[in-house]
């Protein structure tokens, strides 16, 4: 077997490849000069070509003819793979989709190392599919599957948290009880973990993890409640319509605050019945807004401010989120007390998994002396409050949050090939 062997961290909202050769472990540049890159594929209508990354969502908000997709994660395991979507006009099966934005990884890997790879770790979620166990294992059999037709041939899977643990323990000395958690765009996973410098080279880690548990919640769900509190009402959610003051039908705005599901609403049909009930709508300045998000297929700039409002919070407390896409000057004044009251739900999900690791690790929270936070929606002010209340004892680590998960799969490949 070669020498050289990587870590794939397949994110649903971002990706990154990290290489090992003999000591050393590095992030690759995956798109220009940046060591992550946005999990999302445009295909060109002109010539079906695709494009990757920051370059694909680049070309879909300026509007070029084509189809876009990202958190093509969430799809493994489920019913989509076997159905497939239509790209430019034809049917495309999700793996080949998959396939597509992980060869464009394995190329840029291949690249900067100078030689072919085979042998590779790739992260997965604990869950990829909450409660079915036989759809988590379809999950994993498939992304298998998929980076066996972009040429590694010896592939190995770890969960994504304990790579993060790996990632960070290079740089301990003596022993830790850590906990990670590891807060991606589609999923939560938390994992208990023994952790100590001279443990780095031990080939089976299985004695040192003591827990871990996953929620299928995560940063795309945050967009979503955060949409359909802040943003959705603006376009005529929950409004009402003819004599009986009825509720406009819902299910087109839960879709329009999925990134999987935007796609599935610009149908004639759909256009149609929207039309229709536009003539006896009690607020039809905000309904006809849905109509055009509809009839221009402007749902993914909803989603994307969405998303822009959510990583403003962080740092603010209100956003005046602009719309003028819609409207001219049109923008939406978001509180950061809103979004956290439109997440509390998801936020005790999270919690309540935490817990639920502790409890299996059989120790309590005032023992965990380091908490590692890795995965974009750590940066939420909530959650970070939170974890803080959650472990009194505990120093807070989160450096690296988009590249640790990546560099911690190396290290593991490291050990294994």
């Amino acid at each position: 077997m070669g020498e050289i062997s990587c870590g794939i961290d397949f994110g649903t909202s971002n990706s990154s490849v990290a290489i090992t050769d003999r000591d050393t472990v590095n992030l690759v540049p995956v798109e220009g000069t940046h060591v992550t890159i946005p999990s999302a594929i445009f295909f060109d209508q002109a010539t079906n070509k695709s494009h990757y990354g920051r370059e694909a969502v680049s070309l879909f908000f300026e509007r070029e003819a084509g189809r876009f997709m990202r958190s093509l994660k969430r799809v493994l395991g489920t019913s989509l793979m076997k159905q497939g979507t239509i790209v430019n006009g034809k049917l495309m099966k999700f793996e080949h989709i998959i396939a597509s934005f992980l060869r464009n990884l394995k190329t840029k890997a291949d690249h900067y190392s100078g030689t072919e790879i085979y042998n590779v770790v790739m992260g997965r979620p604990v869950h990829f599919v909450d409660n079915d166990p036989d759809a988590d294992t379809r999950a994993e059999q498939e992304l298998k599957s998929i980076a066996q037709s972009v040429g590694f041939k010896n592939i190995s899977f770890q969960f994504e948290p304990i790579a993060a643990a790996f990632a960070h323990e290079v740089k301990l000395t003596g022993e830790k009880l850590a906990i990670v958690a590891d807060l991606g765009g589609g999923t939560s996973d938390f994992t208990v973990i023994r952790l100590s410098n001279h443990a780095i080279n031990k080939a089976d880690r299985t004695s040192d993890i003591l827990a871990n548990t996953g929620v299928r919640i995560g940063g795309n769900d945050f967009d979503k409640e955060l949409s359909l509190a802040a943003i959705m009402p603006e376009i005529g959610y929950k409004s009402t319509y003819g004599e009986k003051n009825l509720e406009v039908p819902l299910k087109p705005y839960h879709d329009l605050a999925e990134w999987s599901k935007v796609n599935f609403l610009y149908t004639p049909k759909i256009i149609t019945q929207m039309r229709q009930l536009l003539n006896s709508s009690h607020d039809r300045k905000r309904f006809n807004r849905l109509l055009q998000v509809l009839e221009q297929e402007r749902g993914h700039a909803i989603l994307a401010a969405a998303e822009e409002t959510k990583i403003a919070l962080t740092s603010q407390d209100i956003y005046h989120t602009p719309f003028g896409f819609l409207e001219e000057g049109l923008s939406i004044p978001i509180g950061r007390a809103q979004f956290e009251a439109s997440i509390r739900e998801d936020v005790q999900k999270i919690l309540q998994s935490v817990t639920h690791c502790l409890q299996q690790a059989q120790v309590t929270r005032e023992d965990i002396n380091l908490v590692i936070l890795t995965g974009g929606s750590t940066e939420v002010p909530l959650i970070q409050a939170e974890f803080k209340k959650l472990f009194p004892n505990a120093a807070i680590a989160g450096e690296n949050k988009l590249s640790s998960v990546g560099l911690g799969l190396a290290y593991d490949s490291k050990k294994k090939f």
